[in-house]
């Protein structure tokens, strides 16, 4: 009769069997999965917050510089110099136009489109004090209309909008330079 022999058998990690090892790969692959889609999202949330925090940072400047033009034309005094804000070199400026922030560029030019009403002669004094000037219509296709009234001295300035209170047509029209209006000032673009 055969006696039965018993032995000790032990299983280093590599030997182990299948079933285990797997099991513990998973779980562990589907946590460090989790992880990674968390850190994903969280550092995406970051970026678009980081965004719009600087948009809206722009943009409240523009607006207190409008508020103190404002205050300024309605005191009574000169409008005071714009500091315009300035921005670090980067790549997306070699390549595309140069303008201040709050300018908008176009064919060459940078454009400050105000928010604020004033006559002509302190739209043009602010202009000047932001290194631009009001903007010129530069060939016969842009002129205005040349209406005038009882006295065609008095229609010297262009309006740009709605004609003769039709909301859909927006055009130039003269009007008077003593009519207070929202100013355009332009410049070149920097080199």
């Amino acid at each position: 009769m055969d006696e039965p022999t018993y032995c000790n058998i032990n299983y280093s990690e590599t030997q182990r069997p299948a079933s285990s090892r797997r099991s513990g790969v998973t779980w562990e692959r589907v946590v460090l999965l989790v992880l990674s889609v968390l850190l994903a999202a969280a550092l995406t949330a970051l970026g678009v917050t980081l965004h719009e925090n600087t948009q809206t940072k722009k943009r409240l400047q523009k607006y207190q510089d409008e508020a103190k033009i404002l205050t300024e034309i309605l005191s009574g005094t000169e409008p005071s110099k714009v500091e315009q804000p300035t921005k670090p070199p980067s790549v997306r400026d070699e390549t595309c136009p140069r303008c201040e922030d709050g300018w908008e560029p176009h064919g060459g030019k940078c454009y400050f489109f105000s928010w604020v009403t004033s006559s002509w002669n302190k739209s043009r004094k602010q202009c000047t004090s932001m290194s631009g000037d009001l903007v010129v219509i530069n060939n016969r296709e842009e002129q205005p209309d040349n209406w005038y009234s009882d006295n065609p001295d008095v229609e010297d300035c262009v309006r740009m909008g709605e004609k003769d209170g039709a909301t859909n047509l927006k055009t130039w029209f003269d009007k008077s330079c003593r009519t207070l209006q929202k100013y355009i000032c332009e410049k070149p673009e920097k080199a």
